[in-house]
């Protein structure tokens, strides 16, 4: 069995481009099959808010692939797609 490869996406419940992440990120998987998991955390939780201050995040969205920060805006659909590639051809 394949490894998947994790994405975590950090976000909170207020944050209107969080909401656009969440939903970008549900259709592009689609296309992938089952070679990455999503995880989402929420910042204003306990564990969400040891785990930012950790990795240095401080906005909101953010998105994590395999423990790297890969994005801390909305990216567009075309450049999350090009990043899930490079991290398929690795």
């Amino acid at each position: 069995m394949e490894k998947r490869i994790i994405l975590e996406m950090f976000y909170s419940l207020t944050c209107p481009n969080c909401k656009i992440m969440k939903r970008l990120i549900g259709e592009v998987l689609k296309e992938y099959g089952n070679k990455f998991e999503l995880k989402q955390t929420m910042v204003n939780m306990p564990a969400g808010m040891l785990k930012t201050m950790k990795l240095g995040i401080h906005t909101v969205p953010t998105l994590l692939i395999n423990d790297e920060i890969a994005f801390r805006s909305v990216p567009t659909k075309q450049e999350l797609t090009n990043k899930l590639n490079e991290y398929l051809s690795n």
